[in-house]
């Protein structure tokens, strides 16, 4: 077995592992089903691999989607492949994810293989006398063999220099070539000679020499004895095209180009928290483990998965009680009314907090010591169970005592869960969902299982272990006591270690913690108590519009069909495909990962531009969506209880701090149709009463003259300038008096563009104009704004320095990307470090707002105005109409006074009958 001499440059064939340990047993899974062993396969060997050679450099080097040169030289090379599986597909994103949050530089070269890439790096390697491990399973690789570039298989832990190659091929490295020739590859569809296999080939190599003398020569075979001999020289001359191509298809390209320097092999930093969340999510239990103690992820050759598990932190030895009783429960009663802090979780019959019905409390006081009370299981032969009205009335004076300290996972939903059992859960200090949240917005998903894993480097009992799945799932009251108690009070437990992983960390930093306390934790109750309030619709008015919506897409498919020539299913990227690039001679934009023609939107968007056609498809989309989502949707939500919608507010989705909402998600209702706006009419006032709507006038730009302190943007919004007509009389040139509407359109897109940080490119296309002039107007902004420039040259420099930016109020957005080799990943993570500090501000300022607006309808009110709706910058009411003109003026001037900034915030409000009225 050859020497491998120290710190060798190493070279992974990761597509080729990435099949191999697919198939490989053991077939893993993590608790949500998704597979994970091909991931793991690969990660185990790049893991062994470090730990064996320790090198400095390495390249892990893919497959690129799509048809490589070898496809064009011969169409049926690995034609015969089946798809990729679906299991395999989607367990690509996270190992390429792993793979560079373990610091290992990730190589994929479109119009080539994986093989190409090896070969021409390790070439180089070589004639530098640069000592090359090739990791592979891949016997093609055997060509690229010499004194310097030696092959490993760490699943079957063989190495082959060029003796071992000799040994184990019977021909060396500089025939390995002409053998795969010969003999064709059946994997990858290599034609070879007719009839001609292993011994036959290595005959005619040994005795005459390559497949270049072969075919100069086709008689010199009979110079050689072997079965068939005598026939072989026909053989060979009637196929000489075909032996040449395979010769061609074997052969290794070793001239691709590629960043031809050693420095971006070079081994980086590994993202602890990235690697941290990408286990977690996997559910690699050791490496979790490893990472969390801040062990290196390449300590070990050995890992261990989700089945084999060991804890991250030492481990607790738990006391999980079932309170059946009275006097079990006045035990607890006693317990919780001592505590410092107590963490508390209810367990319901559903997700959805208007419908749910209370099955069981839980509880826990210390790590590790937690309880359940079940109220309400009702399966079979359940045992006796405390009375629900008597239990809530026993612990009313704890969950509804302010001086009684509460933590929750989420507290947002069993507050409202409480409400409707008639407990208004008080004392409410910590949420574990949002201290996550604050802490670091993108490092998880921020649900208590992800964050156990993350965190604790435990593996919570999951729900479809003890429910099962899909439509013979139990609901939590059918659920069987000793098997329920441990899940239940294993939430409350986890729920309290989490806070205690969690908190301190929150609390060094002076700013996340008034994040959380100013503005996190009081927002709970808010949107609790505006979700509960629901809004009220106009059913018949929506029925009205899906009939209408449904004449016009019909309409617009009659119109489609007379373009096309032919009817066709309008939603069939396949069908679409076939007509515009076939049938109608489209040009193609841009292709799918499997090569296709892409019928995406950004393709349509870009073809309806010259053709009418994509514009129809458009339209028919757009239409089809508002009625699925919308109309037709909307009146089968209404909760038959209270005759409202009542969507879900979320608070730890967006990682600038922007609040979404599902069930539905109001924050999508499209306004710049007259069909989206139309929708809003349906939102409408009770009687008596009127719809409110106020929102922030130009919030982010306001933001950004106040972050950038540029004297041109603070001057005009002093002067309260109409800010777009301000920048179009600066970019063009003109008076301000002489802007015309299309010079002010097109400075409106230069405003809100770079605050997205839209390159020229993307303005050009925008405004359907020359990218030259785009990237004039670009610099005639920046010359007439320099303090905007600046403020963005410093931001993205400060985000490289310390990975991270933040809002105003101190909400910090982290930015793993932000020093990536990577220019796409790199230049994304530079455009959101410029927005998310005016994004993020926007947000924490209209969450101010909302606190404070809550504060004085609950103290001042009376009952006058009802906060029901909060999207983007907007907060709508409902509200008296006697008094519409005060509520209207108070709502914005509480709005204004949410930030001090060195603009004026302008919050503008409207009253009509329904929202659109209003808006």
């Amino acid at each position: 077995m050859p020497t491998i001499p120290n710190n060798p440059l190493v070279l992974v064939d990761g597509s080729s592992y990435l099949y191999r340990a697919f198939y490989a047993p053991p077939h893993l899974t993590n608790s949500k089903g998704e597979a994970t062993g091909a991931v793991y396969g690969v990660v185990n060997m790049l893991r062994s691999l470090m730990s064996r050679y320790n090198p400095s450099h390495i390249a892990v080097v893919f497959d690129a989607k799509g048809k490589t040169f070898r496809n064009d030289m011969y169409s049926e090379y690995k034609a015969q492949r089946p798809p990729m599986p679906d299991d395999l597909r989607s367990q690509i994103a996270p190992l390429h994810a792993i793979i560079h949050a373990l610091g290992l530089p990730l190589i994929c070269i479109p119009g080539v293989e994986a093989d190409d890439v090896i070969g021409t790096i390790a070439l180089k390697a070589s004639k530098e006398g640069r000592a090359t491990l090739i990791s592979t399973g891949d016997k093609d690789m055997a060509q690229l063999v010499d004194d310097n570039v030696t092959l490993i298989n760490t699943m079957t832990d063989t190495i082959m220099g060029p003796a071992e190659v000799t040994e184990k091929f019977g021909v060396g490295p500089e025939l390995i070539i002409d053998l795969l020739a010969m003999m064709g590859d059946k994997a990858d569809n290599i034609p070879g000679l007719p009839g001609v296999g292993e011994k036959t080939a290595l005959a005619m190599l040994t005795g005459v020499g390559g497949v270049d003398k072969l075919i100069a020569n086709p008689q010199s075979v009979l110079d050689v004895t072997f079965r068939g001999s005598k026939t072989m020289p026909k053989k060979i001359e009637d196929n000489k095209e075909m032996l040449q191509l395979s010769y061609d298809l074997a052969t290794i390209k070793t001239d691709v180009e590629w960043d031809d320097d050693w420095a971006p092999l070079e081994i980086q930093p590994q993202n602890r928290d990235e690697l941290i969340k990408l286990f977690g999510e996997m559910e690699f239990k050791r490496w979790l483990a490893e990472v969390l103690d801040n062990k290196s992820a390449f300590s070990t050759a050995t890992a261990t998965t989700t089945n084999e598990v060991q804890e991250a932190t030492p481990a607790i030895d738990v006391e999980y009680e079932t309170i059946l009783t009275e006097t079990d429960l006045a035990n607890w009663i006693s317990k919780l009314s001592k505590a410092e802090l107590i963490a508390v979780d209810t367990e319901t019959t559903s997700l959805n907090y208007m419908e749910a019905k209370l099955v069981g409390i839980s509880f826990a006081i210390e790590a590790g010591k937690a309880a359940y009370l079940p109220l309400a299981h009702d399966y079979l032969d359940a045992p006796e169970q405390l009375p629900m009205e008597y239990a809530l009335e026993q612990l009313r004076p704890i969950l509804e005592s302010d001086s009684i300290k509460k933590v929750g996972q989420n507290l947002k939903y069993d507050i409202s869960i409480f409400a409707n059992a008639g407990i208004t859960l008080k004392g409410v200090q910590f949420d574990t969902m949002l201290e996550s949240y604050v802490f670091n917005s993108v490092a998880s998903r921020h649900d208590m299982d992800g964050l156990a894993l993350k965190y604790l480097g435990h593996k919570n009992i999951s729900f479809e272990e003890i429910a099962g799945k899909g439509a013979k799932q139990l609901t939590f009251n059918q659920i069987e006591l000793d098997v329920a108690s441990p899940y239940a009070a294993e939430d409350a437990d986890i729920t309290l270690r989490l806070h205690q992983h969690l908190w301190p960390r929150v609390e060094k930093e002076a700013k996340l913690t008034s994040v959380f306390n100013d503005l996190e934790l009081p927002l709970i109750q808010v949107l609790s108590d505006i979700e509960r309030q629901g809004v009220l619709i106009d059913s018949m008015l929506l029925s009205q519009q899906s009939d209408e919506l449904a004449q016009k897409i019909d309409e617009l498919e009659t119109k489609a069909y007379d373009i096309a020539g032919e009817k066709f299913n309008l939603s069939s990227p396949k069908q679409l495909q076939a007509l515009f690039f076939e049938k109608l001679g489209y040009p193609i934009i841009k292709k799918t990962p499997k090569g296709a023609p892409s019928t995406a939107e950004d393709v349509l968007i870009e073809l309806a531009l010259d053709y009418p056609l994509p514009k129809l498809i458009l339209q028919h989309r757009s239409l089809s969506k508002l009625k699925s989502t919308y109309t037709d949707k909307l009146p089968l939500m209404v909760n038959t209880e209270t005759g409202r919608v009542h969507t879900s507010y979320h608070q730890a989705n967006a990682a600038t701090g922007r609040l979404s909402s599902s069930e539905p998600n109001l924050q999508n209702i499209p306004i710049r149709t007259e069909e989206g706006r139309r929708i809003r009419q349906a939102f409408i006032a009770p009687e008596g009463r009127k719809v409110l709507a106020a929102d922030y006038s130009q919030i982010e730009l306001r933001i950004m003259a106040h972050l950038s302190q540029d004297k041109g943007l603070l001057t005009a919004f002093a002067e309260n300038k109409d800010i777009h007509k301000a920048t179009a009389a600066e970019v063009f040139g003109v008076h301000f008096e002489e802007v015309t509407t299309e010079q002010r359109r097109r400075a409106k897109a230069v405003n809100f563009g770079l605050i997205y940080g839209m390159s020229a490119f993307g303005l050009a296309k925008q405004l359907d104009i020359p990218r030259k002039e785009a990237q004039t107007y670009i610099d005639t902004y920046f010359a007439r704004y320099p303090g905007v420039l600046k403020y963005m040259e410093d931001t993205r420099a400060l985000a490289a320095e310390v990975g991270y930016v933040e809002t105003l109020y101190g909400r910090r957005l982290y930015l793993p990307d932000i020093k990536d080799r990577n220019a796409m990943r790199r230049q994304a993570a530079e455009r959101a470090a410029i927005n998310a500090p005016m994004q993020g501000t926007a947000a924490d300022i209209i969450k101010k707002a909302m606190i404070t607006i809550d504060q004085w309808i609950k103290s001042e009110t009376n009952g006058e105005i009802t906060m029901i709706m909060q999207v983007h910058d907007e907060l709508v009411f409902e509200i008296d109409e006697s008094k519409a003109d005060a509520l209207q003026a108070k709502v914005c001037e509480l709005m204004a006074q949410a930030a001090s900034l060195d603009v004026t915030l302008l919050a503008e409000a409207g009253i009509g009958d329904n929202w659109h009225e209003a808006h």
